[in-house]
């Protein structure tokens, strides 16, 4: 979904660089947000004390809560994928976030960006996987009984590549049709508030988003650390 103005696209142009700005406004944006990102990292890192409060508050009880329900779902033996994890959920919780601000774009608006997040789950499940089992990962691939492997591997094959597919297109749907709705609620009815109370609702979108997307690649990992059956 794009706003009549973006505001990074009219800073770029200002700079020179006005056709890549037009051209790639999730690039621009993504950008936007990590710059965002690494200033409040930056800011907490700063101001943390031994009795919390305030920001600090705030940020622990984010990834307080984030680790914590990693732990519940992965158990302790995953918790070396919390960086990840809590770098999934919070990226995409903002880029969803900030398509709803006018004159912004969500970057998870565009299916580039939800295919990059895709990628980079499907490839690191399978790297922890062969990390995890070495060869004998393939038997995640081969089914239960060895003579059904030809018809497994296949099945499996496929099965594994389309979770590429649902991760890319749920997010992108999702996001981008809420934005659409938005759009055109504040050109019906924009002055008379009738987006507010779906603009409540995107910003629970944006997070069941963003919380759906950790948790299917939380899942995922965690099937490829199992032995095979």
């Amino acid at each position: 979904m794009e706003h009549p103005i973006f505001f990074i696209t009219k800073l770029l142009e200002a700079l020179g660089l006005g056709h890549f700005a037009h051209a790639y406004p999730h690039v621009t944006y993504t950008w936007l947000i990590m710059a965002l990102l690494v200033f409040l990292a930056l800011i907490s890192a700063k101001s943390v004390k031994m009795i919390p409060r305030g920001g600090q508050n705030v940020f622990e009880a984010v990834i307080s809560g984030i680790e914590n329900f990693q732990v519940e779902v992965m158990g302790e033996h995953g918790r070396f994928v919390f960086p990840l994890i809590a770098t999934f959920f919070i990226f995409i919780f903002f880029s969803n976030v900030m398509g709803l601000i006018p004159g912004f774009f969500s970057p998870t608006a565009n299916i580039n960006t939800t295919l990059a997040c895709a990628l980079i789950a499907f490839v690191t499940t399978h790297i922890i996987g062969i990390k995890a089992h070495g060869i004998k990962y393939i038997k995640h691939f081969l089914g239960p009984i060895w003579w059904m492997a030809p018809l497994m591997l296949p099945i499996e094959i496929i099965g594994h590549l389309s979770r590429i597919l649902s991760l890319t297109l749920r997010l992108f749907g999702n996001i981008m049709g809420e934005d659409l709705v938005l759009a055109i609620l504040l050109m019906l009815a924009g002055m008379f508030l009738a987006p507010l109370p779906m603009m409540f609702l995107a910003i629970f979108t944006s997070f069941v988003q963003a919380f759906i997307f950790s948790l299917l690649t939380m899942l995922y990992i965690s099937g490829a650390m199992e032995e095979a059956h």
